[in-house]
């Protein structure tokens, strides 16, 4: 979603080869409802923020990352952060360290992990 057109977006999809495979659809946001919901709406600019939300299929607010207009995002981490949400739904007592990828050791946080976590990765 953006507060740009679908013009605007259907542009972007046809000339730039980043985006050339992208296969999910794009949506204009024009009067910044959706923006404004999510707090990543620029009153003065009339914009939305880069903003990336990962919600559950329950409809919670698993996590999210906000940028300035002028800071790209990094797909290849947003799907590491989807994946090892998807994990903890079923295994919430375990942590995924950064860098962690699906068949990657997680952690079990305790009191005794303080400090320990280089050990217990090894």
């Amino acid at each position: 979603m953006s507060t740009d057109t679908k013009f605007v977006h259907l542009a972007w999809q046809k000339e730039e080869k980043l985006l050339e495979k992208v296969k999910y659809p794009m949506g204009a946001d024009r009067t910044g409802k959706l923006s404004k919901l999510f707090g990543v709406y620029d009153e003065e600019t009339g914009l939305a923020l880069r903003g990336t939300f990962i919600i559950s299929p329950q409809g919670k607010l698993l996590g999210y990352e906000v940028n300035f207009y002028n800071v790209g995002r990094n797909s290849e981490e947003l799907l590491r952060k989807i994946q090892a949400n998807a994990y903890l739904a079923t295994y919430g007592e375990e942590a995924c360290p950064a860098r962690w990828k699906p068949g990657e050791k997680t952690l079990k946080p305790s009191a005794k992990m303080v400090g320990k976590v280089y050990e217990a990765l090894k």
